[in-house]
């Protein structure tokens, strides 16, 4: 249990951002602090300050954590970052889902602009940034226009020179007029050189250019441009100011750092996307004595990235990894692009990695008893239920069930966990298709077939376009398949698997006369297991995840077919009849009560039609 109280008293004094979870385990909000340990701690203080959202959000608060960050500021990019990926109930501010702006370089067109942006997209254009102040970008760009003489416009150059008159930018010198042929492409282009420059950080030159012309205004005492030349100067220093927590260029890259207490290890990683720190993840190790960093962390990355679909463009990792050169080789076939492997050394990089070590650290020292207890009712109740059954490395469970009322609709249910927990975006739904009436054991035959066999399937597609298997919705079998009953339903699964040539381990989740979990059927055993065990409960879990999944689709589809599975069943009645005389009855009831000329009253019924609905009643 996450005891709020006791984890308030753990917050460091530290610039950083916070994520509070409802008891879902839902991301309901995300801020930033100066100082964790303050900012947090007011949510849970007495307070009549308190705003009725903020109250009402803190009665929602399970548990909380947190990322430090070594300045404010990078707390704050990170907290737009995390917002804009989570969208937590209780963000409202953001709710317009702007970020910090950019400023957007269209060097791909033969007249460039140079524009504002809240968003960097992956095109020919060249952008900068973020900042921190829209102000300041406004009036960057303002500068460059006033001092490059850069077009604002829209017009589609060269294709429409001389169509319109010049605007009035070209009559107040603040532009050359490309729209009409005053200035050609070369020397325009020498002028978005001068601003990419700018925008790239030499500075001293248009500082330099900005004074002398500020202090020639003053001399002349023309104050009003000598004010206006001093807030320009205001706002190219503004937006000098540098930030690493995001980066203006477009990659996507993990950032791994790990620390260690003894043979307890913490990993962290960070992941950015689009140059866009979204989020973190941590993972509890255990190492040897004699291990160094080197090895633990080449061991990580091999286990990480074997089990997950998604390999970024680069790797930031504390220490050179062994075996570098083969592991960049196989992500590199893995994502069917180069991927670079790189140890940072100084700069930026370098503090992005000792900010994810930092809170690796973090998590070890204050978390490292939750963490032991999570790995021992996922991860290490997976290995629980391998040594029962003799199996080692199982990573993958697939469970199946089914579900019917008298035969009505039946439908069967696909759960997956991974490394002990479910993996809900794996999950698949079965509406039983070739069986008729209440037959589990012919039904879930027809769900295992259509499960593997589609597998199969894609797999066989995706190896002919030389597609990585991992893409593929069904192609990943399970390391074991938990079928929802004894004996009987085992026998199916073994059957579909030898008739379609696979070879996957399969057990049963034997249920004792009051539907309780009483262990595992497996190689024509029963095999009892310890009720007080985190493997029992996990077995538990799966199969009242796999149960509740089936009901939930099954529930779905009576309150959709109810009508359905009666009148479309007559011959001639379709959707629109259906509904028309639903809305003259009311009731099924009603209908087959009724005579064939109060049916054939209804709009859109005919004679035919009405006897149709009479006969099938009577």
């Amino acid at each position: 249990m996450f005891n709020i109280e006791e984890e308030l008293k753990k917050l460091p004094a530290q610039p950083g951002v916070y994520l509070m979870h409802n008891d879902k385990d839902e991301i309901i909000y995300v801020g930033k602090a100066v100082s964790l340990k303050n900012r947090v701690r007011q949510y849970f203080q007495s307070s009549r300050n308190k705003t009725a959202k903020i109250e009402r959000m803190v009665s929602h608060i399970a548990r909380f954590e947190y990322i430090i960050t070594d300045s404010e500021l990078e707390a704050l990019v990170l907290e737009c970052n995390l917002i804009k990926e989570h969208r937590p109930r209780y963000n409202t501010m953001l709710k317009d889902d702007k970020t910090y702006p950019y400023i957007k370089v269209t060097v791909q067109e033969d007249f460039p602009r140079v524009l504002f942006s809240r968003d960097m997209k992956k095109d020919k254009n060249k952008y900068f940034g973020p900042y921190t102040s829209a102000g300041a970008v406004k009036d960057t760009i303002d500068l460059m226009h006033k001092l490059y003489k850069i077009r604002t416009c829209h017009r589609v150059l060269p294709r429409d020179i001389g169509k319109e008159r010049p605007c009035l930018n070209y009559h107040i010198k603040q532009c050359n007029a490309p729209c009409q042929g005053y200035i050609s492409k070369e020397e325009y282009r020498k002028n978005i050189e001068q601003a990419l420059e700018f925008l790239g950080g030499k500075y001293d030159g248009i500082l330099e250019s900005l004074e002398k012309k500020m202090y020639a205004a003053s001399e002349e005492m023309d104050y009003e441009r000598a004010i206006e030349y001093r807030d320009l100067l205001d706002s190219v220093k503004k937006i000098a100011q540098k930030q690493k927590i995001t980066s203006s260029v477009i990659e996507d890259r993990d950032i791994i750092a790990m620390s260690r207490d003894m043979e307890d290890v913490v990993v962290q990683v960070f992941f950015v996307r689009e140059g866009k720190l979204i989020g973190r993840e941590h993972f509890h190790l255990r190492a040897e004595l004699e291990e160094d960093k080197s090895q633990i962390l080449t061991s990580f990355v091999k286990q990480f990235y074997a089990g997950t679909p998604f390999v970024p463009r680069e790797l930031w990792v504390q220490k050179q990894l062994e075996d570098e050169e083969v592991i960049s080789q196989w992500l590199t076939a893995k994502k069917g692009q180069k991927v670079k492997i790189v140890v940072p050394v100084k700069g930026e990089k370098e503090r992005l990695v000792e900010l994810a070590e930092k809170n690796a650290a973090l998590v070890l020292t204050q978390d490292k008893e939750k963490i032991k207890r999570e790995e021992m009712r996922t991860t290490g109740a997976m290995n629980q239920i391998g040594d029962l059954l003799g199996l080692s490395g199982i990573t993958r469970i697939e469970a199946f069930d089914i579900s019917n009322i008298s035969g009505f609709d039946s439908v069967g249910s696909m759960i997956v966990y991974e490394n002990g927990r479910p993996k809900r975006n794996d999950y698949r739904k079965f509406k039983i298709k070739w069986i008729k009436g209440a037959n589990d054991y012919a039904s879930m035959n027809e769900v295992l077939m259509r499960r593997f066999g589609h597998g199969l399937e894609e797999s066989k597609i995706l190896q002919e376009k030389g597609v990585d298997q991992e893409y593929g919705s069904f192609t990943r079998f399970p390391d074991l398949i938990m079928m929802d009953g004894g004996k009987g339903q085992v026998n199916v699964a073994l059957q579909v698997l030898s008739q379609l040539n696979l070879s996957i381990p399969v057990c049963g989740m034997v249920k004792d006369d009051k539907h309780r979990t009483r262990g595992l059927y497996f190689n024509n055993k029963e095999l009892p297991i310890d009720r007080h065990s985190e493997g029992f409960r996990l077995i538990t879990r799966i199969q009242d995840e796999a149960h509740r999944f089936a009901i939930e689709y099954h529930r779905s589809l009576r309150s959709k077919g109810q009508v359905r599975s009666i009148l479309d069943d007559i011959e001639g009645i379709g959707p629109a009849r259906r509904k028309a005389l639903m809305k003259k009855f009311k009731s099924i009831e009603a209908v087959k009560e009724a005579t064939v000329m109060e049916l054939n009253a209804v709009e859109g019924m005919n004679q035919k039609a009405a006897e149709s609905v009479y006969k099938f009643f009577h």
